[in-house]
């Protein structure tokens, strides 16, 4: 915390290391409002943000193609003699 317990400015330190940024040293900026000490630093965050966004996707896909899966295999199950069940949500006014 900073004087008389107000919340640090945003440009005080780097988002990555919390190295403390100088005033007559550059900044280096990501995503419009994220200070770094370095480039190094904010490529780095650049690689996690990335990386991260990769899983997200493919676990997003995996997760549509298992469920879409499962659909199939019920519907294949499903014989003209064999009542179907209906899953998913139920919303009651």
């Amino acid at each position: 915390m900073s004087y008389y317990g107000q919340q640090p400015h945003f440009l005080e330190a780097c988002f990555l290391c919390r190295k403390p940024l100088g005033y007559n040293s550059d900044i280096f900026m990501y995503r419009g409002n994220t200070p770094f000490c370095s480039k190094e630093c904010r490529q780095e965050q650049i690689e996690m943000d990335e990386s991260s966004s990769r899983k997200k996707k493919s676990w997003k896909i995996s997760s549509s193609s298992t469920a879409r899966s499962i659909r199939n295999s019920e519907s294949e199950d499903n014989s003209p003699n064999t009542p179907s069940v209906r899953t998913g949500t139920v919303a009651v006014a």
